[in-house]
């Protein structure tokens, strides 16, 4: 089986220079319409009667829904969904799949380059290294930036799915003393499981893992950060929204904590306003985690495959518990 119509609306986000080729997902569908970026007003009519949509940011709104009576199929080139209104799929029987644990291994690769960098002060020492400091030395070995080991520290990880167990088994391998905390506690976790609070403050390092929800909204926050060693640092690889930007910043800037490394902000792209842009010891990188190579290209598969199984009558990663209320006919043998 295959989509009548399938539309792509920003393939622009997940492929910078066209180094992925989104041909994998034509071939489930008669015809495709393909779209570097779409504006949030103008996704109705590039949708327009297409049975199939894949996307990544762009809004899917109930209105959108409205204007496109065909759309059965909503793929995710994402783990997040929450650019489309579930309960309006639902009503209107339209499948959304996201496309699940893609990023474990590259995002649990950013948090230790992160900590490494820390820790090693490698960013310091190369620039000093160009600026001929070393070439300068009255000694061999020019070391003016104190580095430390990461075995016996305290790694904190709050969100304990498929990121935080990968983040806690690099930790443990490294030698770090691991503590979780999580809303329901795991099974079989070999780890100390640890409350919110406790967990900021034990931490040398705290790496957020959770997802964006009431409980995690700003869960960075004056209160919190005041719990932590002024030594420590914490890690925010998981969505902006659980952190008070400007309660992270004045806390970095006040000696309160030793450094901050985030890839994920309220507002992307950075808005020129953030309180983190200038903040002491606050290295920002552009939501860069999820995008190695081997990664994108594990997510262009799944929502391939989310596509076919959905076409075949099992789909797969659903998100939504669709009401069977569309016409089953718009596909083509």
């Amino acid at each position: 089986m295959k989509a009548k119509h399938l539309v792509i609306l920003d393939f622009a986000t997940m492929s910078h220079a066209y180094e992925i080729s989104p041909s994998i997902l034509y071939d489930h569908a008669v015809t495709t319409d393909c779209y570097a970026l779409t504006a949030p007003e103008d996704a109705a009519a590039r949708i327009g009667d297409a049975d199939a949509v894949i996307c990544n940011k762009v809004p899917i709104t109930a209105e959108v829904m409205d204007a496109c009576p065909n759309l059965r199929y909503v793929g995710l080139l994402a783990t997040g969904y929450n650019n489309v209104d579930i309960p309006a799929a639902d009503q209107r029987g339209i499948t959304v799949c996201n496309a699940g644990s893609y990023s474990t291994n590259a995002v649990a690769q950013l948090v230790f380059a992160y900590i490494l960098d820390h820790y090693e002060k490698l960013s310091l020492y190369n620039a000093d290294v160009r600026l001929g400091k070393w070439t300068e030395s009255k000694t061999f070995s020019y070391f003016p930036y104190p580095t430390m080991e990461l075995a016996g520290k305290t790694m904190a990880i709050i969100g304990y799915g498929s990121i935080g167990k990968a983040v806690a088994k690099i930790a443990d391998a490294f030698g770090m003393q691991v503590v979780v905390a999580t809303r329901t506690t795991p099974a079989d976790c070999p780890y100390p499981v640890a409350s919110v609070p406790k967990a900021f403050s034990c931490a040398d390092v705290l790496s957020i893992h959770c997802p964006l929800n009431e409980s995690s909204a700003g869960m960075v926050c004056r209160g919190n950060l005041r719990l932590m060693k002024p030594t420590a640092i914490l890690i925010n690889t998981a969505r902006g929204g659980v952190v008070c930007e400007q309660d992270l910043a004045d806390a970095l800037n006040h000696d309160e904590l030793a450094a901050a490394y985030v890839d994920v902000l309220e507002r992307e792209p950075m808005a020129a306003d953030t309180p983190l842009r200038n903040a002491k010891n606050c290295m920002i990188t552009s939501h860069i985690a999820w995008t190695p190579m081997e990664t994108r290209q594990r997510l262009l598969s799944i929502a391939a495959e989310n596509l076919g199984g959905f076409l075949q009558g099992c789909p797969q990663n659903v998100v939504n518990h669709p009401q069977m209320t569309k016409d089953t006919e718009n596909t083509e043998e």
